[in-house]
């Protein structure tokens, strides 16, 4: 499981003083960061190799501004050429939204879906949990 903590921004509340809808998909991006370094160390678009099929979001409880924020990030399968990451938002001890995103191993050329290579699927594999 990868974590990482994070102090909500003013300007990521909406008019009812809670953290905008919006704001979590941007959050659980930035949680998968770790997975996109396993793909590609040093980050380089010109060789970037995923893309996304899916995202979804579900609220469970109001997140606040004014009080940290833990997002947990795990990998619940990996498959020939894709994987499904599961994301938590917790905050005051309390689960405030979880989440799905489905990622593809993709070659931006032909436009197509290829295989994880096996040193990267070796490396996810220590961070799947069910």
């Amino acid at each position: 499981m990868f974590t990482q903590n994070l102090t909500p921004r003013f300007c990521e509340t909406d008019a009812l003083g809670h953290i905008n809808n919006t704001v979590l998909p941007v959050w659980f991006e930035k949680a998968r960061e770790p997975i996109f370094f396993i793909f590609n160390p040093e980050m380089d678009l010109q060789n970037w190799q995923l893309i996304i099929a899916r995202i979804e979001v579900e609220f469970l409880k109001q997140l606040r501004f004014g009080q940290d924020v833990e997002l947990r990030t795990w990998l619940e399968k990996v498959g020939n050429s894709s994987m499904y990451i599961h994301h938590e938002a917790w905050q005051s001890g309390q689960l405030c939204a979880r989440g799905k995103a489905i990622l593809i191993h993709y070659d931006y050329v032909s436009e197509k879906a290829t295989p994880i290579p096996d040193h990267v699927r070796v490396k996810l594999s220590e961070h799947l949990e069910k």
